[in-house]
């Protein structure tokens, strides 16, 4: 028997929740990374979207509703959250397990055709200098000319007093929001493993998820320079607030 959706609902919306103390001012972000998207494919038909590091698909869901007749995957490598993603959203998208970055990575995927659009957020900061940039480098190898990756994640400014002040506003928007009043992310996976309908696909012998987070924290720059470097002509910010950034890259 799979997940129910009452289930399913309760536990995407306390993942929402619980995101909201991580990514400042998230929604706003997903509506701009949403925007980017619409605005290169716009005259595009039968779109190919990927969403990596997709959680339940939240992002993905909203592309989906954004772009009526895309085909758009939710591409992640925790089980618990894609079972999750298929319960409450349903076959609006196509949910693929993947570790992004590992060797071969992509083939998982089955892409039949050029990816139109690749976005991210609040995912790819685990990823070590090394693998990030072979990521950025697979990701040009599969978007179409023209085609856009987009990434909303902790991207901080180089200049080391600009960090620092971009992160204080960060945290001074939180505590305005009360973003901190919501539970964090180990809270969150505590409960997940308390409740039975969610409790085995924690406990599966294939369950690895997500790996420990490399801590790079690479600025602004160094994401920039992997980008270009990767095959994107064109990379910049199209949205900040503190160091919470929206940074685009057109093949």
């Amino acid at each position: 028997m799979g997940m129910s959706a009452v289930t399913a609902a309760r536990w995407v919306e306390r993942w929402e929740c619980q995101q909201q103390r991580y990514a400042v001012d998230r929604e706003e972000r997903f509506t701009v990374i949403a925007d980017v998207v619409e605005h290169v494919t716009h005259t595009v038909s039968g779109r190919l979207l990927l969403d990596l590091g997709s959680g339940p698909g939240t992002l993905a869901a909203r592309l989906a509703d954004r772009l009526p007749g895309s085909e758009v995957l939710a591409v992640d490598a925790d089980p618990l959250l894609l079972e999750l993603g298929r319960a409450h959203f349903g076959e609006r998208l196509r949910y693929v397990r993947a570790l992004i970055g590992a060797p071969g990575w992509l083939d998982a995927l089955g892409l039949d055709r050029p990816v139109d659009a690749a976005v991210s957020t609040t995912a790819l900061h685990y990823l070590d200098r090394a693998t990030l940039s072979g990521v950025y480098r697979d990701l040009a190898e599969r978007l179409r000319p023209g085609g856009v990756f987009v990434n909303g994640d902790h991207i901080a400014p180089d200049d080391p007093p600009l960090r620092a002040l971009a992160q204080d506003i960060g945290r001074r928007h939180s505590e305005r929001s009360l973003a901190f009043t919501h539970e964090d992310w180990s809270s969150w996976w505590s409960g997940a493993a308390a409740d039975p309908e969610l409790a085995p696909l924690l406990s599966a012998p294939d369950a690895a998820g997500h790996p420990p987070c490399a801590a790079d924290d690479l600025p602004v720059s160094v994401h920039a320079a992997l980008l270009r470097r990767a095959g994107f002509r064109h990379v910049g910010t199209v949205w900040q607030y503190g160091s919470s950034r929206v940074l685009a890259a057109v093949r």
